[in-house]
């Protein structure tokens, strides 16, 4: 049985705004989305310390690296007003797109 992903509401390379949690307010652009936990990673959002050991290339020590955040944590800011904004689904020329809901435009 294969098993279909679901339709979410933000892809990788977009920018978003966080609108719960501790980085509450921060944007970023979302680097890596893993699907079967509906999380994210965003860039500069959530950050944690995380010990490592030193190897060859590097001395090891604690290191500041992006956490993964849950997608209903976060919205899609809108590309002509910069403001949050829901996301909407609409077929154009055979194939569907992407909106923004609160200025109607194309993401």
């Amino acid at each position: 049985m294969k098993r279909f992903a679901p339709k979410l509401h933000v892809k990788k390379g977009d920018k978003v705004i966080v609108i719960a949690g501790a980085s509450k307010g921060s944007t970023g652009e979302i680097k890596e989305i893993f699907i079967n936990k509906n999380r994210a990673i965003v860039e500069g959002v959530n950050m944690v310390k995380k010990h490592t050991k030193p190897v060859n290339d590097n001395p090891g020590g604690i290191i500041e690296v992006e956490s993964a955040i849950h997608l209903s944590n976060l919205m899609l800011v809108d590309p002509k007003t910069g403001k949050p904004t829901k996301v909407g689904r609409k077929e154009v020329d055979g194939k569907m797109v992407r909106y923004s809901k609160k200025s109607g435009e194309i993401v």
